[in-house]
């Protein structure tokens, strides 16, 4: 584990309640310190000399720059798994396939909430159609601070959408819709943001027509989305949700499908995280390069029943009975 916030002792520390042999790195000492006293993981003074023979999987949760840090451990023949949220950094790490194939390892992109958990639901929705044309994502709640900094200049963005086989983009804070989230979370304003899923959800389902992601806001964070954080972020956000929206056709019909989860951010990226580093190490990847959630090439059936197995619960909406 390189990275010791929020995400990152979350993860190590279900590694490490499983069973598995864990070591974390973090540039803050005290820090890592704190997380290697509590957990009993093995301390790492650097994550770039890291033996593959002793740690197989290496997950990047460290806020800035993480394609340079699997740059660097592609080379040295370990697997890696990315958290990044951030559309640029996203579009960076898909750039390394050629460096993880000539290593003859994975790299997955966007194994956290959003992306990450977003594409295997999306991917299990989609399952159920005959044609799935349309994939709607819309995210509430922030991790660590460093998650906090990254989606209010989000909203102040380009919002990037794949839209009837072309990629368009709109201004971050544009485009209001009143979605609902799981319960007791509800009903929240939602808009476009510059977010990475459309980029890895149009990779995984090539065929939809549509697809879109928002995040919920208020009506302050919009005004002050281009300006720096009035005030320093929570060192871990408020109950954060997921709602993933699929339509499509099933026996010649239209059809909508919507799931979702409400859990604390932090919980649900570090569940996500743990259990792609887990199906990794019991299960070697067929083919190397840059894998994304919900594509197929990872086994996402499998890596969804760890994370509901983890106790993260997913809810559909079924319908009002009326």
């Amino acid at each position: 584990m390189v990275g010791a916030g929020v995400v990152g002792s979350r993860t190590v520390r279900s590694l490490a309640l499983a069973g598995r042999r864990t070591g974390i790195h973090d540039r803050r000492g005290e820090v890592q310190r704190s997380v290697v006293r509590e957990i009993g993981a093995e301390p790492l003074d650097d994550p770039g000399s890291i033996d593959p023979e002793q740690y197989r999987v290496v997950v990047l949760a460290h806020p800035g720059a993480q394609a340079d840090s699997a740059d660097r451990l592609l080379r040295r023949g370990c697997h890696v798994v990315s958290v990044a949220d951030d559309l640029a950094e996203t579009r960076a790490l898909l750039e390394l396939d050629a460096t993880a194939r000539l290593a003859g390892v994975t790299l997955v992109v966007g194994a956290g909430a959003s992306p990450g958990l977003s594409g295997l639901i999306a991917a299990d929705l989609v399952a159920r159609l005959d044609e799935a044309d349309e994939i709607h994502v819309a995210f509430h709640g922030t991790a660590g601070p460093a998650c906090a900094r990254q989606h209010h200049g989000a909203l102040g963005g380009g919002a990037l959408g794949w839209h009837d086989g072309e990629w368009i983009e709109r201004p971050g804070g544009s485009g209001r819709e009143l979605l609902w989230f799981p319960e007791p979370i509800g009903a929240k304003d939602c808009y476009r943001a510059e977010l990475a899923d459309p980029l890895l959800l149009h990779r995984a389902f090539p065929r939809a027509e549509r697809i879109s992601a928002r995040f919920s806001a208020t009506r302050r964070d919009r005004l002050t989305a281009r300006l720096p954080m009035l005030s320093p972020p929570h060192r871990e956000g408020s109950l954060g949700g997921l709602r993933v929206e699929v339509r499509g056709g099933r026996n010649g019909e239209r059809v909508t499908l919507v799931a979702g989860v409400a859990e604390r951010t932090g919980t649900i990226a570090s569940v996500v995280a743990a259990s792609v580093a887990e199906h990794l190490l019991d299960h070697h990847p067929a083919t190397s390069g840059t894998a994304v959630l919900g594509e197929g090439r990872l086994g996402d059936p499998d890596i969804l029943d760890r994370v509901i197995d983890r106790s993260l619960r997913v809810y559909e909406y079924v319908g009002s009975g009326k």
